[in-house]
């Protein structure tokens, strides 16, 4: 049985952050839209959640931070995803390289790595570390073992990476089963370098060979020549929330209907049974569209 929502949309993917706790610190870090998260849910309870949300329909589930791979028992809960569900994840890719293959064996089927930049210096600035090298090698761990594909998320900065297209673009062409995204920044914490996505859009739309739109949040993927670029714009797309379809959890055990609210969520920590399959429910009942 697929829920839906007052607003007709089913909610058929769950993203669930596993921690808030993240090795680097990034600029415009947004933290799930986590606020003052309190104690992390276990890997058991994370399991009953996953369990019950496959009885409401959800069909694929992503894993979040923070940085998921600081959680020592990562492998255990992805383990436990239900059969048949897909199950991804979110990296920055620092510590990647260690455990790609033995979250491929756990049934990991992808990841989305974080990845802002190619240049070392500019590296630095954003996250506060010197951890490239690592995240490449994180990525090449990724497709030797299938965690493919590959998804890189490039937020793009005012200022700071909007020349770098064409390097992402001919590293995704020398790497076999990447495609880039390049994401719209969402402006929490006051951090002011919202790139203009609306020229690179219009630049991949000139010299695309060919434009898919896909049904998640309409969002297009251009082809070009040998490259896959997708644009995610969760801030200037009045189609993002009609076809939204994902249920958020916090790490400290709060299903939230809408990343960008924090007014709407479903305390689930303790419950179990026929408790959980209730506020599972009622969170769905509180999903409502941030742009209207």
């Amino acid at each position: 049985m697929v829920l839906k929502d007052p607003y007709n949309r089913s909610v058929t993917n769950l993203r669930i952050s596993l921690t808030s706790r993240c090795n680097l610190r990034c600029i415009y870090c947004h933290a799930e839209g986590e606020v003052s998260p309190k104690e992390q849910m276990s890997a058991e309870d994370i399991a009953e959640l996953m369990r019950v949300g496959v009885q409401f329909g959800i069909k694929s589930i992503k894993f979040t931070g923070g940085e998921p791979l600081l959680r020592r028992d990562l492998v255990d809960i992805v383990r436990s995803v239900p059969e048949g569900i897909e199950s991804s994840l979110t990296t920055n890719g620092t510590l990647l390289a260690a455990k790609a293959a033995e979250l491929k064996e756990a049934g990991l089927a992808r990841v989305n790595v974080s990845l802002d930049t190619l240049r070392p210096e500019r590296y630095r600035a954003i996250t506060g570390k010197d951890y490239l090298a690592d995240v490449l090698a994180g990525i090449d761990a990724a497709i030797e073992v299938g965690l493919t594909p590959v998804k890189l998320n490039m937020v793009l900065l005012e200022g700071i990476n909007e020349d770098e297209m064409d390097d992402f673009m001919a590293f995704v062409r020398s790497k076999k089963d990447v495609i880039l995204q390049v994401i719209e920044l969402m402006e929490f914490n006051e951090c002011k370098f919202h790139g203009d996505v609306d020229s690179i859009e219009q630049e991949l739309n000139e010299r695309a060979t060919r434009i898919v739109t896909r049904r998640m949040h309409h969002r297009r993927k251009y082809c070009l020549d040998g490259a896959e670029v997708e644009v995610v714009r969760p801030l200037h797309n009045t189609e993002f929330c009609a076809f939204c379809n994902r249920l958020r959890l916090t790490s400290d055990g709060k299903l939230k209907p809408c990343l960008l609210r924090s007014d709407n969520l479903v305390d689930i920590q303790g419950k179990h049974g026929a408790e959980l399959e209730d506020a599972f429910r009622e969170a769905v009942n509180r999903r409502k569209p941030f742009f209207t």
